[in-house]
């Protein structure tokens, strides 16, 4: 299968989800709700990059901030159900392990601004107390600019473990990242506002560099472990006095 009809079908899978999380929202079963809020979100992200031909890396390690939006739409049996959406400014990239006798290191800063469009179910307390989260769907991304940091002296890539060394002084190939994120956490819920604590998974699908025949890379994908804690305040409430 070629890599244009690899990119192909997880387009289609993406915009299948999209499709998927307003019409669950619209095909209501369960009890109505319409609570809307925004607000804040920041953390800590971890991040490398999915290489073949394999490159030895570390975690990376950087902050990350944005805007937070939500709209939960209905309560089904003891699932609280909504979408959360979010634009976050997310400093990427890989560090690399190189252990090739050259004591040269090398990390790479891709900052990207994401979209995630997350379908969110809870279990708990809607307005005063903690609920778990469960939350999964798609996440846009868009590459803003980068940075490479050399160091270890004097530069040697004649060594380099399958003289796989493409990947220095290249700028991106693809600006457009897309892919899968996932993720688990508790929240709660006071007068003044929600407050939620998230771990996530991300799991990306769209190459950076070129991965056609002409390409050095069969695949170079981001995979991100982030931490993070979003602030949301009510805007929109559903009136019943029965909510708890």
């Amino acid at each position: 299968m070629t890599s244009t009809m690899k990119r192909g079908r997880h387009i289609i899978l993406l915009a299948f989800i999209l499709l998927l999380l307003p019409l669950a929202c619209l095909a209501q079963v369960g009890e109505p709700r319409s609570d809307f809020s925004i607000g804040f979100t920041g953390g800590c992200t971890m991040n490398r990059m999915d290489f073949q031909p394999k490159i030895k890396q570390t975690l990376k390690a950087s902050p990350m901030i944005g805007f937070a939006t939500r709209y939960i739409c209905e309560k089904y049996f003891t699932a609280i159900c909504g979408v959360q959406l979010e634009v976050q400014l997310n400093n990427l990239g890989w560090k690399e392990l190189i252990e090739d006798g050259s004591g040269n290191t090398y990390s790479r800063d891709w900052c990207f601004v994401e979209v995630p469009i997350l379908m969110q179910m809870g279990w708990g307390r809607e307005r005063r107390g903690f609920k778990f989260i469960f939350e999964a769907g798609p996440q846009l991304g868009m590459y803003l600019f980068g940075k490479e940091h050399y160091g270890g002296g004097e530069w040697d890539i004649t060594r380099r473990p399958n003289n796989v060394t493409y990947q220095y002084g290249k700028d991106p190939d693809n600006s457009f990242d897309y892919g899968i994120a996932a993720g688990f956490g508790i929240e709660f819920s006071s007068p003044i506002g929600h407050f939620q604590l998230q771990g996530r998974y991300y799991y990306g699908l769209g190459d950076i560099f070129d991965n056609s025949k002409r390409g050095k890379f069969g695949r170079s994908a981001n995979q991100t472990i982030s931490a993070k804690l979003t602030y949301l305040f009510d805007i929109v409430r559903t009136k019943n006095a029965n909510i708890k």
